[in-house]
């Protein structure tokens, strides 16, 4: 097996997707190692889940910039790099970002984000599908770009949506695709079958097996 790549989770709250990244990575043969977990707040949940993990964690308060969102990049970017990190996913980071971290790792930095993409960018996204009356939600992973929730798409996850559903049950459902593909979206990164060709995401998928890193249907 080659080198495994070298992974920071960057989080803002409690870290349920970094969770399943931890998880993931655990596996001998998994493509990736998380090296760093970074939160922006000092009481993220996330970060004594990871310390009790063995993995190092960092924080960069944004509070500490007074508004100015590149000087707190440029903090962040810096602790990666010692770090000697390749690849950063994103797992509930709440921050919007400016050009300058978006480039520095322009198709090394992956998001999860709680729609089928393009559909509902932004928040309250379960409770915009409801509203709209769709009957297949889900979930996306996607690499960022200076677009929020914008990017090409690495893998997609669906759940029904439900008549009896609430935003707060179909939130679960959708949780649940999450934990999923994230762990799938990362390893396909990792392992360089994710490939981007012409602002699209080819991952060599061609039989049902492979079509599964790629979409959930519980």
């Amino acid at each position: 097996m080659s080198e495994r790549k070298r992974v920071a989770v960057l989080i803002s709250g409690r870290g349920s997707n970094m969770n399943s990244l931890i998880s993931a990575a655990m596996h001998p043969d998994y493509p990736a190692e998380i090296a760093l977990v970074l939160a922006n707040k000092p009481d993220a949940g996330g970060l004594a889940k990871a310390e009790e993990m063995g993995i190092p964690t960092a924080v960069v308060d944004h509070r500490d910039y007074k508004g100015d969102r590149e000087a707190f990049e440029r903090a962040v970017d810096e602790i990666l790099r010692t770090a000697k990190i390749e690849i950063v996913a994103l797992a509930g980071f709440m921050r919007l970002l400016t050009p300058f971290l978006v480039n520095a790792w322009k198709d090394r930095m992956l998001n999860i984000h709680p729609a089928l993409l393009p559909s509902f960018k932004g928040l309250a996204t379960h409770e915009r599908a409801l509203d709209e009356g769709v009957k297949i939600h889900g979930a996306t992973v996607h690499f960022v770009s200076a677009e929020m929730d914008d990017g090409p798409i690495i893998a997609q996850g669906a759940v029904p949506v439900l008549d009896d559903d609430t935003p707060a049950t179909l939130a679960a459902r959708v949780l649940s695709v999450e934990h999923q593909i994230y762990p799938k979206a990362l390893a396909l990164v990792a392992s360089g079958k994710a490939r981007l060709r012409d602002q699209r995401v080819a991952t060599g998928a061609a039989d049902a097996s492979q079509a599964d890193a790629r979409l959930v249907v519980p």
